[in-house]
């Protein structure tokens, strides 16, 4: 999924000018990074707030077009207005083709209900990890990454060295040694998840 973003130079700068351009339907923010000096902008705040509800947006090389000119870009840090829900202010930073980047990408999980634990054993899965912070140059970043779910039995999980990657993409965690669990199947008492050790008997 390929995402757009238009933006204009904001020459502007301050609190005072910031929430003139919210009242205006804009949103400020910043572009930064591979060495170019940081350039401030306003974006169309429901062109945003349209791409900004994908998944992708969050988890992609995005491209910025910036008065014509476009690059390539990743969002960095974002914050949005306690009460309206709406963004007040967008960061992106510049990606090069040569050098690796960091970032965090969704888990979707497939197969869950035909998993043993799930199917004979009666068990739910539990969602340990949503999401893995990744290592790749730009070209080869996941859109998502693929958690097959089919052979879990009841109480045993999925760690991430047991997940399949694209080459030259790897998890930062499994690379520090930590092979995380992102997915287990729990039993059920009363109807509710126990994923936690269970009680023992009286």
């Amino acid at each position: 999924m390929s995402i757009e973003i238009n933006a204009v130079k904001r020459d502007v700068k301050g609190t005072g000018a910031s929430r003139r351009l919210r009242r205006a339907g804009t949103v400020p923010g910043v572009v930064y990074g591979a060495g170019k000096e940081a350039v401030t902008l306003e974006i169309n705040a429901k062109e945003l707030f349209l791409e900004f509800r994908h998944e992708a947006f969050h988890a992609s090389v995005l491209t910025l077009n910036l008065e014509g000119k476009k690059e390539n870009v990743l969002l960095r840090d974002f914050q949005m207005h306690p009460v309206r829900n709406t963004i007040q202010h967008i960061d992106f930073q510049r990606v090069s083709a040569t050098e690796k980047i960091h970032v965090k990408v969704p888990f979707h999980f497939i197969n869950a209900d035909i998993a043993p634990g799930v199917k004979t054993g009666g068990g739910i899965v539990a969602h340990i990890l949503t999401e893995a912070d990744v290592s790749c140059l730009a070209k080869d970043l996941p859109e998502f990454l693929e958690v097959d779910l089919a052979g879990l039995e009841m109480g045993h999980s999925i760690h991430l060295s047991q997940i399949k990657l694209a080459k030259g993409v790897e998890f930062v965690q499994l690379a520090h040694g930590n092979d995380a669990a992102v997915a287990a199947i729990a039993k059920t008492r009363g109807g509710v998840a126990d994923a936690a050790e269970e009680t023992p008997a009286a």
